[in-house]
């Protein structure tokens, strides 16, 4: 039931514009055309992000700043084991993504870090990715309060998920 629900939607939606008299395969081609002109619009600060984070992780900056942040990590209560997840998730989700999997893998999804890991990939967002690629799509070129806000938000993230599982686990 779930497998259909895709192509019926499609159906209802590709059926109305016929009803109504709309050029559908024209204008799904303009969509498609303003697709592709948006993607190679964003292309450059996607490519300028990944190479950074690719950068900045495999000169040991993580590792640096990781260990920085261990004391203060110890006053909020974030175990050391995921700051390194906290300072890569508003940069890379991907990058994020290949943390949080080792954090696992390492100390298993039920154990302290496993769980506050989880609450925090679920709980923030890739920040610098969102902005770059929905400000390069609006070709918004001033950020503006956007991206304190929203740091704001991802260390509210942070700062809770490690204080909700201490509470309810």
């Amino acid at each position: 039931m779930a497998a259909a629900m895709v192509p019926v939607v499609i159906a209802v939606i590709v059926g109305y514009g016929l009803v109504k008299g709309t050029p559908v395969f024209d204008l799904f081609l303009e969509g498609a055309k303003e697709g592709l002109v948006t993607s190679a619009r964003i292309l450059p600060a996607l490519v300028g992000l990944v190479a950074a984070v690719g950068m900045f992780r495999v000169s040991g900056g993580l590792d640096i700043l990781s260990w920085a942040m261990q004391p203060l990590g110890k006053l909020v209560g974030l175990p050391k084991e995921v700051l390194p997840l906290a300072l890569m998730r508003p940069i890379s989700g991907s990058g994020a993504m290949a943390l949080f999997h080792d954090l696992l893998m390492e100390h298993g999804a039920d154990s302290l870090i496993g769980r506050v890991s989880s609450v925090m990939m679920g709980s923030t967002e890739t920040t610098f990715y969102t902005i770059a690629v929905y400000y390069g799509a609006a070709g918004i070129k001033n950020t503006r309060h956007s991206v304190p806000a929203a740091l704001a938000g991802d260390v509210t993230g942070f700062l809770m998920s490690a204080l909700m599982v201490r509470l309810l686990f």
